[in-house]
């Protein structure tokens, strides 16, 4: 490869690292998710529901782009530290998305210990800047 082709294609991969994390919606600093239910530690049975909350902002659809507003994904097992914060989130079976304003699932979980934690997405599934999270929850299913 040719070197002004590779310093091109390095400054492309550096304006789009910038371009996303400039591109975070911004989040009041006093918003917060929260899981209403299950609490930290309770031992639950299939179906476990899970109920969100969230403090200082207001839920909207994904696609919605309205200030102060957001939609739910429940991280199921996975560390907020492992999340690309500044990358649409990946629908998997660990993100669990709810564009559509969902508040709550009722979902099936394998037997034994989970970690939960709430992460809001923008209309497009990209955290806001802060990131609104959740404390994590712990809790066991039999």
């Amino acid at each position: 490869m040719k070197p002004h082709a590779l310093m091109l294609g390095a400054g492309l991969a550096l304006a789009s690292a910038a371009h996303a994390s400039d591109h975070r919606t911004p989040a009041p600093e006093d918003a917060r998710a929260y899981i209403i239910s299950p609490s930290d530690g309770e031992t639950v049975s299939n179906p476990v529901t899970i109920v969100f909350g969230l403090e200082g902002m207001g839920i909207a659809p994904a696609g919605t782009d309205a200030e102060n507003t957001g939609h739910h994904h429940l991280l199921i097992n996975t560390e907020l530290d492992s999340v690309d914060l500044d990358a649409n989130l990946p629908a998997t079976d660990q993100i669990v998305h709810f564009g559509g304003g969902q508040t709550q699932v009722t979902t099936e979980l394998p037997t034994g210990e989970h970690r939960l934690q709430l992460l809001l997405g923008d209309a497009n599934h990209v955290p806001h800047d802060p990131p609104v999270t959740s404390d994590p929850v712990t809790i066991t299913v039999e």
